[in-house]
C-alpha cells in the first residue's frame, strides 16, 4: 500500500519526480520488494491524458485529420503512458503497417520549467547545509538540459537514427536495434516509428534473457565509450526482447554526449577497476573531476587509497549497495574530510551516466542478488583494450603489466593476461551475442570468423598497442629461451679441465662471450621462460574450456580440413603486407634488445667448480689490466678536450663513437 501511495505522490508532483521513481523502481538493493512493486507502474503505466486531446495535437501537428493518416478508428486509450508522453498503436493507411505514435503531454514544458526552477533554488541550500563539494547547481542545469532536449521529438528521432547508424559498425549490429522513425510524420510534438513486437526484458522467460542482459550492458558501454551518445533512460519499460531474440531499445529522448578525451579516461578507469588496480583510482577520479584540482596533492594519500580500495573491492564482489558497509564508509569518509578537507565531488556531466548504469545494475540485481556491474564490464573492457588501434595503449599496458608497466624489464602478469583473455572470450561469445541468430552457421564459417579476428589482432599493417606488446614480449621470450637452451646444451656437453664447457670452447675458443649477457641466462630469463610456459598452458586451457563443439577439431573431416587449409592460406596471402611489416618490427625489436644488453655491459662473475688439487677460480671479464685502465683514462681526457673545442653535434658524434669502440 505504501509503495502505491509513493507512486501516486510522485505522479502528482510531476514528470521530474516520476523520473526519480522510475530509476528507484528497479533498485532491489535500495528499496524493499513492496516499494519496488508500487513504483513499477511508473515505468510505462503513468496516468494518461485524454485521447481527444491527443487527437487534437496530432491533427495540429500533421495539418490534416487523423482519419486520413490512420486506418480505422483511432484507439480510445494509449497502449503505454510515460512521464512526458503516451503511445498509441495504429495502422497507417498508406503502408498498411503498424506503427507507434507517441504524443507529447500538453503543458509539459511549463511543468518541467517549474520543477527545474524549484530544484535550482534548492540546490545551493543543499550544498551549504550538507557541506557538499559538488556543483549542485551545475548538476541541476545538466539534468534540466536533458529534460528540455527530451521534449523535442525531432531531436529524439535524430538520436535514434544516429545510434542505429553507429551500432552497425560494431559486433552488436545483428543483436541490438532502435525502432526506425518515419520522418514524414514526425514533428516536435509527435514521434512516429515502426512498431516493434516484444516482451519487457525483466518479464521475459526466454532462455536467452541472461545473454540479452549481457548484451544490454555491452551496448551501453559501447554507447558510452565508442559512440559517444548514451541512452539515459534504460528502465525495463524501454528494453524489449523481440521474437527474434534481439534487444530493442526504446525512447531516445534523454541522452548525453561524451567527448573522446572523457571516453579514454573512463576506459582507463574501468581497466583499473576490473583489474583491481585501486592505487590508480585516485588519479582517475582527479582526471574525471571527482576530486578537485585543489586536492591533487592528496591523490597518493594512503587513507584515500585505502578507502577507495575498500569501497570498490566490496562493490566488485557483487550485490550492489548491500555489499558495502555504508555506515563504516561514512565514518571513514567523515574522518578523512576532517583531516584533509572536503575531498570528493560529483561533476555535473556524471548525473545521466550514473542514472543509466544505476538502472542497469538494478536490472542485473533483480535477476541475480550477487550481480556485479564491475565484473560485467570486463568483457567489453577486454575487447576494447585488445582491439583498439590507437588510444588505449596506456590502459592496456596497465592491465597487462600492473605497477611495473614503465619498467624496461617488464614481464606480463600471468593472472592479468588470463583475466583479459577470458574477458575477451566472453565478449566474442555470449556477452556480445555474437552467436545469436547464427545457429545454422557451419564449422568452417565459424573458424573462418575466428581466424579473421586473430589475424587482424596480430598481423595488422599499422602497429597497434597490442601488437607492440606482443612483439616486445615475444622478442624477450625468444632471447631468454635461446640463452637458456644454449646454457643447458653447454652444461650437457661436459666440462673441460679448464672449467669451460666443451660446447662453449668449440663455439667461442677465446672465451670472448663467456660471461656476456648475450649468452648467459639470468633471473629475468628464468621468469620470461616461466611466463611463456604459463601462457602456453593458458592457451591450452582456453581451448579445452570452449564449450562450443564447433571449435572441437578432433573430429574434423578431411574435406573440412582441406577447405580450412585453403582459407588460412588465402587469409595469410591477403595479409602479406601486414605479415612482412610485423616481421620487420619483430626483427627491429630483437636487435633493440641486443643493443640494450650490450649497452648495460653487465657480465656475470662465475665461480668455476672446484677440482681436486685446484684452487677456486673466479672467472670475470671485469678485472681490467692497468694498461686498459690507462687507455680509458687517456681517451676520457681526449674526449673532454674534443668537447671543449667542438660544437655539440660533433661532441655527440664522438661520444657515440667512443661508446661503440668501448664496447
Amino acid at each position: 500500500q505504501r509503495g502505491r501511495e509513493l507512486a501516486t505522490l510522485l505522479t502528482k508532483l510531476g514528470p521530474t519526480y516520476i523520473k526519480v521513481g522510475q530509476s528507484l523502481s528497479i533498485r532491489t538493493d535500495l528499496l524493499s520488494p513492496a516499494y519496488i512493486r508500487g513504483l513499477e507502474s511508473l515505468q510505462d503505466q503513468v496516468p494518461p491524458f485524454d485521447t481527444d486531446v491527443a487527437k487534437q495535437i496530432l491533427e495540429a501537428e500533421w495539418g490534416q485529420p487523423v482519419e486520413t493518416v490512420v486506418e480505422g478508428p483511432f484507439p480510445s486509450a494509449p497502449i503505454a503512458a510515460a512521464s512526458l508522453g503516451q503511445v498509441y498503436k495504429v495502422k497507417l493507411k498508406k503502408t498498411q503497417k503498424d506503427v507507434a505514435v507517441k504524443v507529447l503531454r500538453p503543458n509539459i514544458v511549463e511543468q518541467i520549467a517549474l520543477d527545474m526552477h524549484f530544484l535550482r533554488e534548492v540546490a545551493p541550500v543543499l550544498k551549504r547545509t550538507f557541506n557538499l563539494n559538488s556543483d549542485t547547481v551545475g548538476t541541476v542545469d545538466a539534468w534540466g538540459r536533458g529534460f528540455v532536449d527530451e521534449l523535442d521529438y525531432i531531436q529524439e528521432a535524430k538520436n535514434a537514427e544516429f545510434f542505429s547508424e553507429k551500432i552497425e559498425t560494431t559486433p552488436l549490429k545483428d543483436v541490438v536495434l532502435a525502432p526506425k522513425v518515419l520522418e514524414d510524420l514526425t514533428t516536435p510534438k509527435v514521434l512516429v516509428s515502426e512498431w516493434i513486437d516484444g516482451q519487457r526484458l525483466d518479464r521475459s522467460r526466454a532462455e536467452d534473457v541472461t545473454v540479452l542482459c549481457s548484451i544490454a550492458m555491452n551496448t551501453y558501454l559501447t554507447m558510452l565509450l565508442e559512440i559517444g551518445l548514451l541512452h539515459c533512460d534504460p528502465h525495463p519499460g524501454n528494453l524489449l526482447r523481440t521474437p527474434e531474440g534481439k534487444l530493442c531499445i526504446l525512447d531516445w529522448g534523454m541522452v548525453t554526449k561524451l567527448d573522446k578525451d572523457l571516453q579514454l579516461t573512463l576506459i582507463e578507469h574501468m581497466a583499473h577497476l576490473t583489474s583491481a588496480d585501486y592505487a590508480e583510482v585516485p588519479r582517475d577520479l582527479l582526471l574525471l573531476g571527482f576530486i578537485p584540482e585543489s586536492k591533487a596533492d592528496l591523490i597518493g594519500d594512503s587513507g584515500v587509497v585505502e578507502l577507495l580500495a575498500e569501497v570498490y573491492g566490496a562493490w566488485t564482489g557483487g550485490g550492489g549497495i548491500n555489499s558495502i558497509n555504508v555506515n563504516d564508509v561514512i565514518v571513514k569518509l567523515q574522518d578523512l574530510t576532517a583531516e584533509k578537507g572536503n575531498l570528493f565531488q560529483v561533476p555535473p556531466y556524471f548525473a545521466y551516466i550514473a542514472k543509466s548504469f544505476s538502472v542497469l545494475e538494478g536490472i542485473g540485481l533483480s535477476n541475480d542478488e550477487q550481480y556485479s556491474i564491475v565484473n560485467e564490464c570486463l568483457p567489453y573492457v577486454s575487447k576494447r583494450l585488445l582491439t583498439d588501434k590507437d588510444k588505449c595503449g596506456p590502459a592496456l599496458s596497465t592491465f597487462i603489466f600492473g605497477p611495473r608497466k614503465n619498467e624496461p624489464d617488464r614481464i606480463v602478469d600471468y593472472d592479468r593476461v588470463e583475466q583479459l583473455v577470458e574477458g575477451f572470450s566472453d565478449y566474442t561469445t555470449s556477452a556480445s551475442g555474437a552467436l545469436l541468430g547464427q545457429e545454422n552457421i557451419t564449422r568452417v564459417e565459424l573458424l573462418e570468423q575466428s581466424a579473421d579476428e586473430i589475424l587482424d589482432l596480430v598481423f595488422s599493417e599499422e602497429e597497434t598497442p597490442l601488437q607492440e606488446i606482443i612483439l616486445d614480449q615475444t622478442a624477450k621470450i625468444v632471447a631468454s629461451s635461446g640463452r637458456t637452451l644454449f646454457s643447458q646444451l653447454s652444461e650437457r656437453s661436459g666440462v673441460l679441465p679448464s672449467g669451460r664447457t666443451l660446447l662453449g670452447s668449440i663455439i667461442d675458443p677465446l672465451g670472448v662471450f663467456r660471461t656476456s649477457p648475450l649468452v648467459r641466462p639470468n633471473d629475468l630469463d628464468d621468469r620470461n621462460v616461466e611466463t611463456m610456459l604459463k601462457l602456453i598452458e593458458l592457451a591450452r586451457k582456453q581451448a579445452a574450456a570452449n564449450k562450443n563443439p564447433m571449435f572441437d577439431l578432433r573430429d574434423i573431416s578431411r574435406d573440412e580440413a582441406m577447405v580450412l587449409s585453403s582459407i588460412v592460406a588465402r587469409k595469410f596471402w591477403e595479409r602479406r603486407r601486414g605479415l612482412v611489416q610485423t616481421g620487420n618490427r619483430f626483427v627491429r625489436r630483437s636487435f633493440q634488445l641486443i643493443a640494450e644488453q650490450l649497452e648495460k655491459g653487465e657480465r656475470d662473475t662465475r665461480v668455476l667448480p672446484e677440482r681436486e688439487g685446484q684452487e677456486k677460480i673466479e672467472d670475470s671479464d671485469f678485472s681490467p689490466s692497468k694498461r686498459l685502465e690507462e687507455a680509458r683514462r687517456l681517451l676520457a681526457g681526449a674526449q673532454r678536450e674534443e668537447e671543449a673545442d667542438s660544437p655539440a653535434p660533433q661532441a655527440a658524434s664522438f661520444r657515440r663513437t667512443f661508446r661503440t669502440r668501448k664496447r
